[in-house]
């Protein structure tokens, strides 16, 4: 084979390929968009969370004396038994 044979053959491959490719490429397209109108007929149920009352502990920037009474009993208990 001769170089211009090679070079049709070349250009023909390369047409075909990108033929397949745009094709595809446009399926895929029209696909998306015949989705995009199909879940625009059927939307979903829109669930709002239920509203969670805050507590008062979490808007506090205290340490309530229970806590602070455990955490001195776990210090004196640890300092006992490491001596």
């Amino acid at each position: 084979m001769n170089i211009s044979a090679l070079l049709a053959e070349a250009g023909l491959l390369m047409l075909v390929g990108m033929v397949v490719v745009f094709l595809f490429l446009s399926l895929l397209i029209l696909a998306i968009n015949l989705l995009a109108k199909f879940a625009e007929a059927f939307p979903d149920k829109v669930v709002t969370p239920a509203a969670r009352p805050i507590s008062s502990s979490t808007n506090s920037n205290q340490v309530s004396p229970q806590v602070v009474a455990a955490v001195g009993a776990a210090i004196k208990q640890y300092k006992s038994r490491n001596k």
